[in-house]
């Protein structure tokens, strides 16, 4: 890629020239000193683990030719920058420079794209799925961003990054990837902290779907008119789209008059639920195990289809997708494709098949109100026993443990906790909390406890009769688990599988 100068690549950012010469050619922009190369612009981020201001040295050392810093670090970056001959860029805040950099390197893609944005503590992933669906069948070419899976142009990849939301840079190259292979439109799932620390900055929505609110990430917004205030941010930003833009959420949302409140563009209210009046509806026509035979009206026409998903809450997921698809040029003829053909969405109820007695599914489950849901879906089907294997993640909201415990005690015949993610936390005492939940209430006879997770799934799967339903949540499609010290490779799905092949073959 050719270099582009630094003036030019703050053309639209707000910043402070402290030295240096903004006309220097700049070879890549970067945030970690470690890839900092000759010619290489370095944004200095103040990140959850490392402050980037105190590896300033290291890039000049490596030959950055600009460096951008927070006002407010100034003293942890003035003396780093004394003596050198770089030029030195001050803005308020580098994790927003990041964002406007990323993309002016990239010529800001998303201008380029319509674009939906999806946010909401549960069902983000799977409303994005069934969006790019939508938009694909309607003949749109559309790539798509989330938890679990880029598409561009048509090639899947897995989103090996460990964010919901990637960081802006690779957000950006992912647009601008995008728009050279021909996409018109894109979907990206917004987590909280992607809004939060600008990851979706200049991404240029068209359209904000919300999916709901519960408390989540505490741990990281402190508290949870911050956590919504993050989510809001989507919806605030639409006011870059237009007049074509809008805000799509469920008519029975807690949350919509706030939605509404923070879009500057119309709303279009969707549902899944009788009696409530919505511009569209989705309805459940009969259920099976596996899915759902559905109704689906909006306002250019109703279609039927079979939606491959299990559980009331996917009709939800169906409506806001469908809400969004049409605003963006896809009638029913399209949904019904798009739904009628769905492909199996990694981690989100999974089914493992290996000619087995019993069922085993993988979900990405991994709050109070996802797993009482998840549960809530197949519980219906299930013959037997509803056996779980669940964790709860390290480093992360330390309420969810006895939420997702209680939930379990209630809901489950017999649980093994294990590790998800426990991270610098020791994964037994994280284990020990949640069974101390289950136990105050009432399961104490009906759980196992089992730090290391391929153990607990092999337990689970050798403990299942026919007709029992094994469950296996909160970690979904992710690709790894990561330790204090170590990020191993990981997958619930081929865990699983592995397991029961050699439970066959025995």
């Amino acid at each position: 890629m050719p270099s582009r100068t630094l003036a030019s690549l703050l053309e639209r950012a707000a910043h402070r020239l402290v030295r240096g010469d903004a006309s220097a050619p700049i070879s890549e922009v970067v945030q970690d000193s470690r890839r900092a190369g000759p010619g290489a612009c370095f944004v200095a981020i103040d990140g959850q683990r490392a402050d980037g201001h105190a590896y300033i040295a290291q890039a000049v050392e490596a030959g950055a030719a600009a460096i951008i810093v927070q006002a407010d670090a100034r003293e942890t970056w003035s003396a780093q920058v004394a003596d050198a001959s770089v030029a030195v860029i001050e803005v308020e805040d580098t994790r927003a420079a990041l964002a406007d950099l990323a993309a002016a390197w990239h010529g800001f893609p998303a201008d380029r794209l319509k674009v939906a944005g999806v946010t909401g503590t549960d069902g983000k992933s799977t409303t994005a799925y069934l969006t790019h669906a939508i938009l694909e069948a309607a003949g749109f070419r559309c790539g798509l961003i989330n938890g679990v899976e880029f598409n561009v142009g048509g090639e899947w990849r897995r989103n090996q990054t460990g964010e919901t939301t990637p960081e802006a840079e690779v957000v950006q190259a992912l647009l601008a990837e995008m728009a050279a292979n021909g996409c018109t439109h894109a979907v990206i799932e917004a987590s909280s902290h992607g809004l939060a620390l600008q990851r979706v900055r200049n991404c240029g929505f068209d359209v904000g779907v919300f999916t709901g609110f519960s408390d989540d990430h505490l741990d990281f917004h402190g508290t949870r008119e911050e956590y919504l205030e993050a989510k809001l941010g989507l919806f605030r930003s639409l006011d870059r789209a237009g007049e074509d833009a809008r805000a799509i959420v469920r008519a029975e949302d807690a949350q919509r008059g706030e939605i509404a409140a923070a879009a500057p563009c119309p709303t279009v209210t969707v549902t899944a639920s009788d009696g409530e009046e919505a511009e569209v509806r989705v309805q459940a026509l009969s259920r099976d195990p596996g899915g759902t035979m559905v109704r689906a009206a909006l306002p250019s026409g109703a279609l039927a289809a079979r939606l491959p998903l299990p559980g009331d809450y996917n009709l939800g997921n169906l409506a806001l997708a469908a809400g969004a698809g049409w605003v963006l040029g896809a009638g029913p003829a399209a949904i019904q494709r798009a739904v009628a053909g769905l492909r199996q969405l990694p981690g989100r109820m999974e089914a493992i098949d290996e000619g087995q007695a019993f069922a085993v599914a993988v979900d990405a489950a991994a709050t109070a109100d996802a797993l009482r849901r998840a549960i809530g879906a197949v519980r219906p089907a299930v013959e037997g026993r509803l056996l779980l294997v669940f964790g709860c993640a390290g480093e992360r909201d330390p309420a969810r443990r006895g939420g997702m415990g209680a939930v379990a005690a209630e809901l489950a015949d017999f649980t093994w906790i294990t590790s998800e993610n426990p991270r610098s936390e020791d994964p037994a005492a994280i284990v020990s909390e949640i069974a101390a939940a289950m136990r105050a209430a009432g399961a104490g006879d009906r759980l196992a406890e089992e730090p290391d997770r391929r153990s607990a799934i092999a337990a689970a799967i050798a403990a299942a009769r026919e007709g029992d339903f094994v469950l296996i949540a909160g970690k979904g499609a992710e690709p790894t688990m990561i330790y204090a010290d170590r990020v191993e490779p990981w997958d619930d799905a081929a865990a699983a599988r592995g397991e029961l092949r050699r439970l066959l073959s025995a």
